[in-house]
This record gives structure tokens, C-alpha cells and sequence, in this order.
């Protein structure tokens, strides 16, 4: 019997591919890359050809000695990575540590995590694409030089701990501007006139439009009076009539841009937290017996491509034609054209099956699951369907030489509309476009020169408003918009500007901080190239040509060098004895311990209130999301006191879990764990789970039969059932990992998490 290895990169997708390929098939995961440049040195040898220097991830030695063993006992090996640049590399890195055991494996990629796809890909092996490699490689190489090379300057001249990225000081750019634009931006005032028309059977509002042969913009107060004093008192009479018929096309299906955009607007998602959802979609779900155990329900989530496969199209239209009619299944199946930079390596984001219904497999979905899923699912039966019908009516009104406009419509057919529709409060189409086809505005039957008594005719000022602040989904738009990154990039682009402090968060908003402004200053002057959008995007395109095998790695890095060193040179010069003080925030929260006015910092859970005497001062204060004090919650006391100094005994929360303290802290540092019964069963005997500590107060969990039955832990036990073998999962938490995993060790099922707050 032969013996096959396939290597994944996320541990979420084992069960699902192992259930597909039998027993045959030894699978494992990667757990992401297994190899990188050192984080303490530069790790580029640039005058040897930009040749990398790569070294095993710190921590993954137990991991990287385990994928060794496996492949050693293979006859057989696939690396199953993603089918990206990044999974492609990964693949390239694994095969470099297995050494001659690399020689038994074949690369092999699925779009979908389904029976057929897993299998016809094992059908179908290949060799490592070493274009796609390179490209990844390039793209590594250039955010590292410019990274480790930038970052020195910044720590100089205004603080340590800041860096410079190739594309995160662009986006920074990005934001900085928009706030400038606002600052800026001067009000125009313009005026709007409506009236209320009545005759004996009919009534409506109409808008003033203008003259007779074109629309007028009412700019002031004087305008607006000489109006109203032309047309009060006076009979609007039906000028013109013109109906006609509008047809709305559905929009293509998602890519990750328009995904995490449209997440954004009617989900409130953040591209985070929807990558995150997608992720778990398409590595697997498990559906139950009823829909036969686990299954990859989308199709990959990082792609800028518009194709759909033939099969999922024909699937599609027999679903739309059983479901809704042959009147909403067009003639001919949707095709949608990529854009022209677009990689093209994958399909749109669709549903692997349509069959598998939203309503249908909610249940086994959590919330954000469905949500998500339902969003996909919609968008994508939707770009199948045949076009909305509009009918459409607009009626001028003349009154003194002067136009009144009213505009209505009737919904015809629904089409693609009786699914999903884009249109919101975020579209920025003109009110005569802007259609609800849930109802109709249908004006009263009009006939030319009609007349009407015009009441309550009002004029109202306005003030046009700035542009709005970035929000991710518009952010991600304009990213895309001018070819700056990639699908892949477009969540780490945003993380990073967060977590450096260079961005904030206001609401949905996002505003750069004093420090934002101050870095994109000192890059824009020394740097100018580096924050230019059209250079940003065409360095982008090089690397798809890296991809393509047009451009050799070495070629694109070399051209890149030589302007850049030149600006490191000059900037080295520039910036000898440049020193730039970041501003501090003052709050009016006085310090109650020396009376100082506190200021704001950024921490690692957020904005803070600290006092600006540290460190002979270590006073801070925790702020909401108004930057007002937090209220403190109240303190949750034990029962018991403190047996070393007999003080209360406080409630606290710690990495291993919730534990008593003494109040008395730091002078007695005693503490306690919370001991006591679980609502979870043991796994092997069915006896209950308790809750432990050990000599030194380490918390760990047990089965209360123990040592006759031997299941204990120190990870957290959880009712999550494994997909793979059915055993209980675990939940291993820190700060620096976060996963499930299946209490069975022969099982080896593991899922990473992420928290919304990281």
C-alpha cells in the first residue's frame, strides 16, 4: 500500500482533505512558512545578486523535524500549499528543508477545498513554479531593503521602534492627504427650492431644475429670493414628459478588494475580521451527516480574477431557472473581463457548491459564517441572472421661464434584484438612478400643459461638505484603483498602519495620528519615490512580470537599487543632525498624584491616559472610545482572605486563566487559582472535567477519575467537536498564538484563531 504525504499550509484544512483522500494519505500542515529572512540583520546579500540568506522560523524546529520524519517514511509527497505567490514559495521553502526527500514531491493546487477538486488535483501533480517563487521572493527582498534601510533614519531623527514599509508608508500617505484635503476644504454655498404641486385629483413635489435648456446652480441667498418671487403665487404647468426604460446588469462576482468593501458596507465587517471569515469557509465547515461531514464551501479567498468555471456557471443557471423561472436565467451564461493587471491564477469568489443553500446549512455555521457565506452566495447566483427593468418617467414643470423636475419609476422585472442588490446608502449614483426594487415611486398620470398650484415652495441653504474620511472598504477601492498591492496585501497594509500608531481609528474612520503625518513628511522629502502612487503600482506590475517569466528576479531588484541608493546617499547627508520632536496629545485629566495634566499613548489595547512625570510618575488612566475615563469595573472580592497578611482577595484575569490575588499587591504577592468543576465531560471515560493547579499555581484540568483515567491538560477544555475523529478540542491561548486542536494526539487536527482586538 503506498504511502503519500501531503503537506498543507493551514492546519484548518486537514480534515476536510484527509476525509477526501482515504487512508492512503498521511496529511499535515506547514502551519504557514517554515523558513524567512533572520529578523536581526538585513539577510540580503545585495552585491551578490540580492541573494537571500533564509533560516528556519524560530519555534517551528519540533514542527520542521516532524515534516522531515513524515517525508522520509513517504513514498510520495504534495505540497498542498496555497495557490498563490505565497503558497508557491512556501511549497519552494518546504522542499529545501527535506533535502533529498524533496525529490519524491510534486506541487499540486486546489481553487476549492471539494472531493473533486482535492482529487483531480492529486491527478494532476506538477513542479514548483519557480516564476511564482520569485516573484514572491522579489516582493520579500524589496519591503526588506527598504525597510531595514529607511527604518535607521526614522529611528534618529524623531524615535526608535518606528519602520518604513515599501507599500504600509504609501497607504500612510494615502490617509494624510485625505485629512489635508479636509483641512483645506472651503464651503460653497448653493440653495435648493422644492414645491408642493396640488391640482383637483393629483399631487407631487417637484425640485427646481433649472432653465429650459440646461441645469442651474443656485449659489446664494439673492438668487434663491428673485426665484421665489418669480414663481410664488404663479401655475406650474407640465412642460415636457419623457419616459423610458432602464436595465440594470447585475455586478460581477466578488474578488477580495470588492469582497472586503462590500463586507465592510452591509455587514460593518473589517477586512480583518472578513478574511478571517472567508479563510474559515473555504478551508472547511463541518456540514454534518446530513450534508456529508466537511466541506470547503468557497472558492479561494485572494484573487483578483473575475472567471468562473464552466461548471459552477451551468450549475448556477439550473439553479436560477428551477428556483426563479427561464425569465431570470439570461441566454447566454455572464461573462465578466478581468482587468488587465489582474493575475488571473484564480477564479472569482463563489460558492463551491450552489446546492449548499444559506438557509440550508446555517446551522452549522457561527454567525458571522452565515453572514458572510450568504453575502458570497447571493452576490455570485446574482451575476448569473438576467438584468433588472426599469420603467422610467421624468416631468418638467415651467413656471415664470423657470424648470421644476419630478422623477419617477415602476419596477418592470426584478431580474437579479429578486436576490441581491448593491444599491445603499454609500452608492454614489444620482437620485434618478438610485432605484428601490422592493417598491415603486410612481408619479400620477401627467399630460402636457397640465397645470398645478404650487404650495410651500421653500428655499433651504446648503454648504457643500468635504470628502469623507478613508474607511477601509474606501481605502482598499482606492488602493486597487491605482494598483498599489495585491489581494493578499490589502488587510496587512491596513493591520500595520494601526498597530505602528501611524493611523487611528475614529468610528469607522481612519485618521492618521500626529506621528502618521510627521513620518509621511520626512518620507515625502527624502523619500519621494517610495510614497509615489504611480511608482508604488508599477513596481507592482514588475513583479507580475517576475510572475509571467518576462523579467529575471535580479533585473527588477538591480533597477530598483540604483535609484533608491541614491536617495539613501543624499538622505544619509540630509538628516546628519535632523532631529524632529513628535508632539505630545494633553488631556484636561489632571494626574491625582502629582498634578500634572495626563497625556494620551498608545498601547497595545489601545489609546491610554498616562502622566507625563514617568517614570517618577507611573499614574495612567484606561480611556473609551471618546477618549473619556473608562469607568472601572467593580472589583469582584473571594470569599476568603489573603492567609499570609489576612487582606481581601481580588478577582483578576491572567494568561492561564481567572485567579484570585491578594489586594495588598506588590507588598504580598500571594495569589490563588480558581479551583473547581467544568460543564465539560472528559473525552476518554465521560467522567466530569475539574479545574486544577499545581504546586506553583499553575492552572491545568483534569478528569476527576484521574489517575484512573488519565486525560488532564493545561489547555482549556472546549464543546467544539473535531471534524476529523469526532474528539474534543482544545483551546490553546497566549499572547502570541491563539488555536484549537484536537485532544487526540494521533488525530492532529488543529485550527488557527485570531482575536479581533490583535
Amino acid at each position: 500500500m503506498a504511502n503519500n504525504l501531503v503537506i498543507l499550509e493551514s492546519p484548518g484544512k486537514i480534515g476536510a482533505v484527509k476525509s477526501y483522500l482515504g487512508s492512503n494519505y498521511k496529511v499535515i500542515a506547514s502551519v504557514g512558512h517554515v523558513r524567512d529572512l533572520p529578523k536581526s540583520t538585513l539577510g540580503i546579500d545585495i552585491d551578490n545578486g540580492f541573494a537571500p540568506h533564509y533560516i528556519n522560523i524560530r519555534g517551528k524546529g519540533d514542527l520542521i523535524k516532524e515534516l522531515r520524519k513524515e517525508a522520509k517514511n513517504a513514498d510520495k509527497i504534495f505540497f498542498a500549499t496555497d495557490p498563490d505567490r505565497e503558497g508557491e514559495a512556501i511549497s519552494w521553502h518546504l522542499a529545501a528543508i527535506l533535502g533529498d526527500d524533496a525529490k519524491k514531491a510534486k506541487r499540486v493546487t486546489f481553487n476549492e477545498i471539494t472531493k473533486s477538486a482535492v482529487k483531480e488535483a492529486i491527478k494532476h501533480p506538477r513542479s514548483i513554479d519557480m516564476n511564482l517563487v520569485n516573484s514572491q521572493q522579489a516582493r520579500r527582498i524589496l519591503d526588506r531593503i527598504v525597510g531595514y534601510q529607511i527604518s535607521p533614519f526614522l529611528w534618529k531623527t524623531v524615535k526608535s521602534g518606528l519602520s518604513a514599509g515599501r507599500v504600509q508608508s504609501v497607504a500612510t500617505k494615502i490617509i494624510v492627504d485625505r485629512e489635508e484635503e479636509i483641512k483645506s476644504f472651503v464651503p460653497q454655498e448653493y440653495w435648493t427650492i422644492t414645491a408642493e404641486l396640488k391640482n383637483q385629483n393629483k399631487q407631487l413635489l417637484v425640485h427646481y431644475y433649472g432653465g429650459k435648456d440646461k441645469r442651474l446652480k443656485i449659489e446664494n441667498k439673492a438668487q434663491a429670493d428673485k426665484i421665489l418671487a418669480d414663481v410664488n403665487g404663479k401655475s406650474f404647468v407640465v412642460d415636457d414628459i419623457k419616459t423610458g426604460v432602464k436595465r440594470r446588469a447585475p455586478q460581477p462576482p466578488f474578488i477580495t478588494s470588492t469582497l472586503q468593501q462590500e463586507a465592510s458596507r452591509k455587514l460593518n465587517f473589517q477586512s480583518q475580521r472578513t478574511m478571517k471569515i472567508a479563510q474559515e469557509l473555504y478551508e472547511g465547515v463541518n456540514l454534518g451527516s446530513e450534508f456529508g461531514g466537511v466541506h470547503g464551501l468557497i472558492t479561494y479567498m485572494r484573487t483578483d480574477s473575475l472567471r468562473v468555471s464552466q461548471e459552477a456557471q451551468v450549475s448556477a443557471r439550473e439553479y436560477i431557472e428551477e428556483k426563479y423561472g427561464k425569465d431570470y436565467r439570461p441566454e447566454k451564461p455572464r461573462v465578466y473581463k478581468t482587468k488587465s493587471n489582474a493575475q488571473d491564477a484564480h477564479e472569482a469568489i463563489r460558492p463551491s457548491k450552489v446546492g449548499f443553500e444559506p438557509s440550508l446549512i446555517k446551522k452549522h455555521l457561527t454567525n458571522d459564517q452565515f453572514k458572510l457565506y450568504k453575502l458570497i452566495w447571493d452576490r455570485f447566483l446574482a451575476s448569473q441572472m438576467s438584468s433588472a427593468v426599469v420603467d422610467t418617467v421624468v416631468a418638467d414643470f415651467e413656471n415664470s421661464g423657470h424648470i421644476f423636475r419630478a422623477s419617477g419609476y415602476t419596477v418592470r422585472f426584478k431580474g437579479y434584484t429578486a436576490i441581491y442588490t448593491e444599491y445603499n446608502e454609500s452608492t454614489s449614483t444620482s437620485d434618478e438612478e438610485q432605484f428601490s426594487f422592493d417598491k415603486n415611486n410612481k408619479l400620477p398620470e401627467l399630460s402636457v400643459k397640465e397645470g398645478f398650484d404650487g404650495n410651500n415652495v421653500n428655499a433651504v441653504q446648503h454648504f457643500t461638505e468635504p470628502p469623507l474620511r478613508y474607511d477601509e472598504a474606501s481605502l482598499i477601492k482606492f488602493l486597487e484603483e491605482k494598483g498599489i498591492g495585491r489581494p493578499s496585501t490589502y488587510t496587512p497594509i491596513i493591520t500595520v498602519i494601526l498597530s505602528r500608531g501611524y493611523v487611528s481609528r475614529d468610528g469607522r474612520f481612519l485618521v492618521p495620528t500626529q506621528l502618521g503625518e510627521i513620518i509621511t513628511k520626512i518620507m515625502a522629502e527624502h523619500f519621494p519615490d517610495i510614497l509615489n502612487y504611480k511608482f508604488t503600482a508599477n513596481m507592482e506590475n514588475n513583479l507580475d512580470t517576475i510572475e509571467s517569466g518576462k523579467v529575471a528576479l535580479e533585473t527588477v531588484l538591480d533597477g530598483f537599487y540604483k535609484d533608491f541608493k541614491k536617495e539613501l546617499d543624499k538622505a544619509a547627508d540630509n538628516l546628519k543632525n535632523e532631529s524632529v520632536e513628535v508632539p505630545v496629545e494633553e488631556t484636561d485629566i489632571i494626574c491625582e498624584l502629582c498634578g500634572s495634566k495626563m497625556i494620551i499613548k498608545n498601547g497595545r489595547f489601545g489609546k491610554f491616559a498616562a502622566c507625563p512625570n514617568y517614570p517618577k510618575c507611573k499614574n495612567t488612566k484606561t480611556l473609551d472610545k471618546d477618549g473619556k475615563i473608562a469607568e472601572s469595573k467593580p472589583v469582584e472580592k473571594a470569599e476568603f482572605k489573603c492567609e499570609l497578611c489576612g487582606s481581601d482577595m481580588i478577582l483578576r484575569k491572567g494568561r492561564y486563566g481567572d485567579f484570585y490575588a491578594c489586594a495588598n499587591y506588590p507588598k504580598c504577592k500571594n495569589t490563588k487559582t480558581i479551583e473547581g468543576k467544568t460543564e465539560q465531560k472528559c473525552p476518554k471515560c465521560g467522567a466530569e472535567i475539574v479545574k486544577k493547579q499545581t504546586k506553583s499555581k499553575k492552572q491545568f484540568y483534569s478528569c476527576t477519575r484521574y489517575p484512573q483515567c488519565d486525560f488532564s491538560t493545561w489547555d482549556t477544555p472546549t464543546d467544539k467537536i473535531c471534524p476529523t475523529c469526532g474528539g474534543m478540542l482544545l483551546e490553546k491561548k497566549n499572547r502570541i498564538q491563539h488555536y484549537l486542536y484536537c485532544h487526540n494526539k494521533e488525530c492532529g487536527y488543529k485550527m488557527e484563531l485570531k482575536d479581533e482586538n490583535k
